[in-house]
Order: structure tokens, then C-alpha cells, then sequence
């Protein structure tokens, strides 16, 4: 029998007995946590495997994946939430990859035109095909300087900068340019933007992007244009008053890439409440990851391990006490999400066609990442001060004698998970995790295992998720009976 087989078979067993899920009786209570990490550590072990791939959207690994997912929730007795009868458990999620092909970038002066190499350039864009030619060029600088947002509508906007101007560009294409074209210091820091856009892209069919990056050494821009007049520039925009300059120029940018459409699914599934009408509580996990992400080296996988097989295990594991325990009052809704990774998409496609009212969820809970802390730390709130939730949450913190964590550090990551997309619908969403307490506590594995083939099962540390289980069994518990439905309105 398969590693996979064995699990599945221990987890019917479980379930028929109800011993696996509910919280055991006794005076061992260091029992019942390991018991309780050792079957998540089952389900972390399967979907952090080899056999899985890297569980990327729209590969047999990420097929694979929602059909564990889907099988481990049928094995507790969990029915289907997607309230489609044809299409049971799966939530279509439609996307579109894209893939850089080529691109020429040519800047035309009054005496020639001049392609650049392309060993010094590069350009991108998710539409299969853009080209721009012909619009007005302006330079503005390193960014810093205050240029009226409809000077750059509709230009391509030339600017000086590095690898690490991502929110001066995010700020510039919210003008709407025609492009933006950055000057980097060398082919370096061009090879670093390299490997930030050339990988595959995905987005949600039907959603388009108007931006197209362009990069291209300082040395090879200056030798494009007129003798000096790119030092002229350079002079121009570090006077205080400067407020973008027209060039006489035009820059010619054409952009190649592949796209294919494909559709991948959440995973939707359904503890039945017993008040008809009093609403849901949501539990969510994304289930994607980034597959073969380091090709031609000796471990190309990216397992993700922490990220996000514990969160999914801590899911399924709290899914399974809660079915155990009940029943509750309140519908609760398990939400497995694709594509989280290539910017919250999975979330997105929920929101846009949700299994119930959207105003229906009382309380959403995202898990994401939560097998780094040891046991007995401080808890991260993520969302803390922008639902009617801080009373409740700060209440069973505090009953397990340990305190919120840094505040700011957790806010830092508030618009990095898919509550964040709830959140802004109006969805009571937070993320609550011993992870996210601190810098100090989640910071060595930002700097070494996150998204890297190192974020493997070996170098896990259970105790913080068992405490972010037990944390929300709590929660969920009560939120599930309309009787919180007072602390809520307080």
C-alpha cells in the first residue's frame, strides 16, 4: 500500500471510531497534542511529497492535489460546499499562463534607430502580443519627484532606477502609461528583473493587464540617444524643481509571449449547521504552491512543506474535531484556494461567485504557514482592529495565558494572504497564527526555506501548529453557536 493509501485508510478508520477527530478525555494532555500533530504531520508529509510535485496549478501535481484534498474530506463524512450538484467539491477557477517568448526595444532619434541588444534589455508583458510605437516619451527621474499623473497617461514614462523600485513602478501604473521603461544601473541588476518576470505567470481569464515592464542597462540607453544627453537628463531631474521632462525621441517596444487557458478548482466542503439561516463560519487554507521551481539542479521541487501543506493539514485536522463535536448552529465552510500564490487568484474567483452570501459569513479563518513556531509562543493576529472579531480573539488568547504578538509586524502581512480579498468584500477575515508573533520568530524561515526547494517536511516545527489548532477549535466553536452573535455586535 502507498504512503498515500496507508493515510487514507487510517483516516476512515479514524472517522468511524470518532477517537481521531474529537478532543480525547484524560490527564495527558501532551498526548493529545502529539496525537493530534502526528496526524497532521500525516497530511503534511503526503502533500509536501515528491508525488505531488510542488502542487502548481494546472499540472498533474495540482490535480493531485485536489483529489486528496477532496478524498480526506469525504473519509470525515464532510459533504460538497460548492452548492452545485454538477460540480461537486470543485469551484472552477479559470486561468490564463503566461510565459515571456521575445522583444525588441528600439529608440529612435533624429538622425537613426538604434535596436538594443538584448543581452542589455528586456520587456514584458501577459498579453500575447503589445506593441507601442509612436507615443510621447517623458522622463521623470528616479520617481521621487512630484509628476502630475496625466503627464504620464498614455506615455511610455522613462525613469532611473533598481531591482528594489517595486512600489514606485506599482505607484507610476496607477497613471496608466502606455509603459514604463527603467534604467538600470548594469546587467546585474537587469538580470535580477530577469528573474523576477520571466518565470510563467498566471491570471484569472477575462482579467487583463495593461502593463508592460521594460529594463535596459544605463550604458546601453545613454548610447541610443544623442551624445550627452542622457548626462543632460541625469543633471536635469536632480534639481529640486524638476518635474519630469518630454524627450524628443520615440521608443518602439514590442513584446512577445505564450499563453495558454486552462482551469484549476477550489476545494469546497461543508459541515452542515443546524439554524437555517444563521449564517457561516469559513475556514480556508490555499492548496497551491510553485511546483519545479529550481529546474536543472538536483532538487528542482519546491514541496512547501510550511507553505501551505501545514496550513491544509491544520484545516483538515480542525474540520475533523469540529465535525466530531458537533453539531453547531452555523454552517462551516472549508475552503481549500488555488493559485494563491500568483497573487491571491483563487480567493479572487471566490468572491466572485461565492457558494452563499458573502454578508451571510460571520467570521473567516485563513491558515497559511503555521508549522514554525514552538509550542507555548505569543499569537500573531493579522487583521486585528478591522473586524468586529478583536473581542472574541483577544478573549481566548488571553485563556490560554499568552498574548498577542508584535502588531505591526503581524499587519505587515495583511495584504499578503487570501483573507485580504475577503477582507475587502466585506468579509470578516483574520489570520491568526503563533507564526506570525514576530520577526524573531518567523524571520529564519522567510530567509532560508520560503519558496525554495529547503521548505521541506524534515525542518518543520509542530508545537505552534497544535497551539494555532487548539486556538481555533476554540474560536470556531464559539462562532459557530449564534449565542457569540451578542460579542459580535459589541
Amino acid at each position: 500500500m502507498t504512503p498515500l493509501g496507508r493515510l487514507l485508510f487510517a483516516t476512515i478508520v479514524c472517522a468511524a471510531l470518532s477517537a481521531c477527530a474529537g478532543t480525547p478525555a484524560g490527564p495527558n494532555l501532551q498526548a493529545q497534542r502529539d496525537a493530534a500533530a502526528t496526524r497532521m504531520l500525516r497530511d503534511i508529509e503526503v502533500l509536501a511529497s515528491d508525488e505531488f510535485g510542488g502542487r502548481r496549478p494546472g499540472t498533474p501535481g495540482g490535480e493531485r492535489t485536489v483529489s486528496y484534498l477532496i478524498s480526506r474530506m469525504q473519509a470525515m463524512g464532510i459533504q460538497s460546499g460548492t452548492n452545485d450538484p454538477g460540480s461537486e467539491w470543485r469551484a472552477p477557477v479559470e486561468l490564463v499562463s503566461t510565459q515571456p517568448l521575445d522583444h525588441t526595444i528600439t529608440v529612435r532619434t533624429a538622425t537613426r534607430a538604434l535596436t538594443l541588444p538584448l543581452r542589455e534589455s528586456a520587456a514584458y508583458s501577459l498579453d500575447s502580443r503589445v506593441l507601442i510605437d509612436g507615443v510621447e516619451v517623458i522622463f521623470i527621474g528616479d520617481g521621487s519627484h512630484e509628476i502630475d499623473p496625466e503627464e504620464m497617461t498614455g506615455r511610455i514614462v522613462v525613469m532611473t532606477g533598481s531591482e528594489s523600485d517595486l512600489a514606485v513602478r506599482e505607484r507610476i501604473f496607477e497613471a496608466h502609461p502606455a509603459a514604463i521603461l527603467t534604467v538600470l544601473p548594469d546587467e546585474a541588476a537587469l538580470n535580477t528583473e530577469r528573474a523576477r518576470f520571466e518565470r510563467e505567470r498566471l491570471l484569472l481569464a477575462g482579467v487583463e493587464s495593461d502593463r508592460l515592464n521594460a529594463f535596459v542597462t544605463r550604458d546601453a540607453f545613454a548610447r541610443a540617444l544623442p551624445a550627452g544627453e542622457w548626462d543632460r537628463l541625469i543633471t536635469k531631474a536632480a534639481l529640486p524643481e524638476f518635474r519630469g521632462q518630454l524627450m524628443p525621441n520615440t521608443i518602439a517596444i514590442d513584446v512577445h509571449s505564450t499563453r495558454r487557458r486552462f482551469t484549476s478548482a477550489n476545494v469546497i466542503g461543508l459541515i452542515p449547521g443546524t439554524v437555517r439561516g444563521a449564517g457561516a463560519v469559513l475556514l480556508m487554507a490555499h492548496w497551491d504552491h510553485f511546483g519545479e521551481c529550481a529546474p536543472a539542479t538536483p532538487d528542482p521541487i519546491c514541496n512547501g512543506a510550511v507553505d501551505n501543506a501545514s496550513g491544509l493539514a491544520l484545516m483538515l485536522e480542525l474540520a475533523a474535531r469540529l465535525k466530531a463535536n458537533g453539531p453547531h448552529d452555523r454552517d462551516i465552510y472549508l475552503l481549500a484556494t488555488s493559485a494563491e500564490e500568483a497573487g491571491l487568484l483563487g480567493a479572487k474567483a471566490f468572491v466572485e461567485s461565492p457558494p452563499v452570501p458573502l454578508e451571510s459569513i460571520v467570521a473567516a479563518f485563513n491558515f497559511d504557514s503555521v508549522a514554525v513556531a514552538p509550542a507555548g509562543g505569543n499569537f500573531g493576529f493579522v487583521g486585528e482592529g478591522r473586524t468586529p472579531l478583536d473581542a472574541i480573539v483577544q478573549e481566548v488568547v488571553q485563556k490560554r495565558g499568552v498574548e498577542l504578538g508584535n502588531r505591526e509586524f503581524a499587519q505587515s502581512y495583511l495584504k499578503r494572504h487570501d483573507g485580504w480579498v475577503l477582507l475587502e468584500a466585506g468579509v470578516p477575515s483574520v489570520l491568526i497564527s503563533t507564526a506570525f508573533a514576530s520577526e524573531i520568530v518567523l524571520g529564519p524561515y522567510m530567509a532560508t526555506r520560503y519558496h525554495s526547494p529547503t521548505d521541506e517536511v524534515g525542518a518543520i516545527e509542530m508545537g505552534g501548529a497544535v497551539d494555532d489548532l487548539l486556538l481555533h477549535e476554540e474560536l470556531v466553536t464559539r462562532l459557530a453557536s449564534t449565542s457569540a452573535d451578542t460579542s459580535l455586535s459589541q
